[in-house]
């Protein structure tokens, strides 16, 4: 009585089967998460209550269990969920399926034969979201939210990397804001601040799902773009720098414009290092501010 008492208050899902792999028991947890009674699957193959388990890689792992008494584990890293439960606690995870650490091992009769094995489930959710928050502060800027340096060079590399190797196009934007130094002299640091994020938000509005956004540092972006020949990339830097200098930004009863200048580079098979690729969109920066600001250069 006592331990079946803890068989159902654990918080862990419990689960035994026989050697012809059907259902002994299950407890509390199985039932709340997978809404059947122990009662209604008694007696059922697993593999017919939950049809995916039947594949070699679970099957082989009960077959080892039985035959030399050792342990199996499921870690969440690796396979992310053993039953496919619905997450129900957390409203801003991304995990479909509730993400779980299992393992089995064997039960054994008074003989010391093993006669049955026990399946446990770990709700792992809580942790994979944390740890998933972490990875993104770790590559997003603290204050847009957008990329940042960090995983804009790491992208960089990736596809530079992957057009070398495999061919195709790319393009990037770097892009600054004009006389941002005045914003801060006259408004102050937080106005500034509110200019950066409000730019980065409009950019970020205007870009496809595939193109990546990074603050570059200060007041500086650059843009990714997948799949673009230099010509494209210049008309999408163009919107860019109308959709800017037609905003208007509200703070503290202040309405401020700004501008911005657009430098925009191609991937070329004679380039050397995505470094290379960055400067020349720099170079290209830097000229749209010599020629007047508020304008697109083309890196030569």
């Amino acid at each position: 009585m006592i331990l079946q008492q803890i068989f159902n208050a654990i918080n862990l899902g419990i689960i035994i089967i026989d050697r012809d792999l059907k259902l002994q028991e299950w407890n509390r947890w199985m039932e709340v998460n997978s809404g059947r009674t122990v009662d209604s699957v008694k007696n059922l193959s697993i593999l017919e209550v939950f049809p995916h388990l039947n594949n070699p890689k679970f099957i082989r792992s009960c077959k080892s269990v039985f035959t030399f008494g050792n342990f199996c584990f499921f870690s969440q890293k690796l396979h992310h969920y053993l039953f496919p439960f619905k997450t129900k606690s957390y409203s801003d995870t991304r995990f479909e399926y509730m993400q779980q650490s299992c393992a089995m091992g064997p039960l054994r009769d008074e003989n010391n034969n093993i006669t049955h094995l026990f399946i446990y489930v770990q709700d792992m959710t809580e942790v994979a979201v944390y740890e998933n928050k972490l990875v993104e502060m770790n590559l997003r800027d603290g204050l847009t939210g957008i990329y940042n340096r960090r995983f804009l060079e790491t992208k960089l590399e990736d596809e530079f990397n992957r057009h070398k190797r495999y061919g195709g196009v790319y393009s990037i934007i770097m892009f600054d804001i004009d006389h941002f130094k005045n914003v801060n002299d006259t408004f102050g640091h937080q106005c500034g601040d509110f200019i950066i994020k409000s730019i980065s938000s409009r950019i970020a509005s205007l870009i496809r799902n595939v193109d990546y956004l990074a603050r570059y540092g200060g007041e500086e972006f650059c843009c990714v773009l997948p799949e673009t020949g230099i010509q494209p990339a210049a008309g999408i830097a163009e919107r860019f720098r109308a959709a800017i200098s037609q905003q208007e930004n509200s703070f503290d009863e202040n309405v401020i414009k700004v501008t911005i200048s657009l430098g925009v580079a191609e991937f070329r098979e004679e380039l050397e290092s995505s470094s290379r690729l960055l400067k020349k969109s720099d170079e290209a920066l830097y000229r749209a501010k010599k020629e007047g600001r508020n304008r697109v250069a083309v890196a030569e």
